[in-house]
């Protein structure tokens, strides 16, 4: 589904979530140790999360109103 509105590209916005979830997994560590290194990570695997849950959503625009729909049930094993 491609559609704009007010300039709002919906598919290109979710191109960009998958994309900045990419990126999280390829941020390099910082020279951080202890407890900055655990928060830095976990700060990373919640940002992935954000950015790869928004990236996978499909969406609906009516009148005016874009609703994303989620999908958080597990995967069946095929």
């Amino acid at each position: 589904m491609s559609e704009s509105s007010g300039g709002l590209d919906v598919d290109a916005m979710l191109t960009r979530f998958r994309e900045r979830a990419h990126a999280v997994k390829q941020r390099p560590l910082p020279p951080v140790a202890g407890d900055e290194r655990k928060a830095f990570i976990d700060q990373a695997k919640r940002d992935y999360m954000d950015f790869a849950i928004v990236g996978d959503a499909q969406w609906q625009l009516d009148d005016g109103v874009l609703t994303l729909r989620v999908d958080l049930r597990p995967k069946a094993d095929s």
